[in-house]
């Protein structure tokens, strides 16, 4: 007996210490790059104080707008299926939800908080399931899009390091991956769909959970229904929602600039954003964080750009894209609840995918 206990224990002990050595780890780098920054704060502070206040504003608005667009993403996702949603609840909808996987989950747990406020808000199954996980990949290849620019752009201008070449071009190695795979997924969807239940087989014994591969299934099966619907032009309207969330995201870090007297060029703010949001997006840390402001401060000050505008810039850009509406989004958790539960369900008889 003794034997068997012990012998199952290593393999335990290994696995949580690799679950969380490595975001251990990545968190001491970002603190270790990020400290020599704070040297610089006394600067800063006469940075701050010399900020154009109508800059600032713009850079917030900048923000809403950004979020807003990922309610429109939202929101073009659900009209594929033919169903309705506000652009207002739909970013409601993606504030709160974004909260969520922080905290639970991750992706998974951020996409099912929106499949089920989408429910709720009288979404089919099909578009709600559509909504959950198709924002973080339109999100990921307009990022994909602007790394590609700013790492060439970095290359010509000679600012990139090995280490910083190898780093990313990894990311942009495996995310090319998930795409290729993707698209020979819907090419050879008997094939995908035993790959999905395997994987989905061994998630489930590794975390000691019974699995029903009929779950998976129906899941792949909604997902080639909804490639299906995106492929005879349902795309657009998303493509166009992740466009506006990353563009006014990039808007609010300019103004940011802006305001701190140090305007930089588009190849720059190509070059110092979207690389290091594209780092900060691995599901190693929560929301990159560290790993988002380090390496960012890192490019921009490669660039040319003073430590201390760097700082300000940086700290300030991340408090208003990630740290504030993180803060709004878990209020808004109970709010949606609460809409939840006093909601009228309308059944639709053609819809095979509503809850009976």
């Amino acid at each position: 007996m003794t034997d068997k206990s012990h012998a199952a224990s290593p393999p335990r002990l290994t696995v949580r210490l690799a679950r969380y050595l490595l975001p251990l780890l990545l968190g001491g780098l970002a603190v270790h790059l990020i400290l020599p920054q704070i040297t610089t704060l006394e600067h800063s502070v006469q940075v701050i104080r010399g900020m154009a206040a109508w800059a600032v504003i713009l850079a917030v608005a900048m923000q809403v707008l950004s979020y807003l667009g990922s309610g429109f993403l939202l929101r073009a996702i659900v009209v594929v299926v033919g169903q309705r949603l506000s652009i207002a609840r739909g970013t409601l909808i993606i504030t709160a939800s974004y909260s969520i996987g922080l905290v639970a989950g991750g992706m998974v747990g951020g996409a099912a908080a929106t499949y089920r406020w989408l429910r709720d808000s009288d979404v089919s199954a099909e578009g709600a399931l559509l909504a959950g996980w198709l924002p973080n990949l339109f999100y990921d290849a307009a990022l994909v899009v602007i790394s590609i620019f700013g790492l060439l752009y970095l290359l010509i201008v000679h600012e990139l390091t090995s280490l910083q070449v190898l780093s990313f071009g990894s990311i942009l190695l495996v995310l090319g991956l998930v795409v290729g795979v993707v698209l020979w997924g819907v090419r050879h969807r008997p094939q995908l769909t035993t790959l999905a239940v395997r994987a989905a087989s061994h998630w489930a014994a590794l975390r000691r959970r019974p699995y029903d591969p009929a779950t998976t299934q129906a899941a792949t099966a909604r997902l080639f229904s909804a490639w299906d619907m995106l492929r005879a032009g349902g795309w657009r309207g998303p493509a166009l929602g992740a466009v506006l969330n990353t563009v006014f995201d990039m808007l609010t870090l300019y103004f940011l600039f802006v305001a701190a007297g140090h305007t930089v060029s588009p190849g720059m703010l190509l070059a110092g954003y979207g690389l290091p949001v594209l780092l900060g997006k691995a599901p190693l840390l929560p929301g990159g964080v560290g790993i988002v402001e380090s390496t960012m401060a890192a490019l921009y000050n490669g660039l040319g750009v003073p430590n201390a505008v760097t700082v300000v810039v940086v700290l300030t850009y991340r408090f208003l894209s990630f740290w504030l509406p993180t803060l709004v989004g878990f209020p808004l958790v109970p709010y949606l609840q609460r809409r939840s539960s006093s909601a009228n369900y309308k059944e639709v008889p053609h819809d095979p995918f509503r809850r009976r």
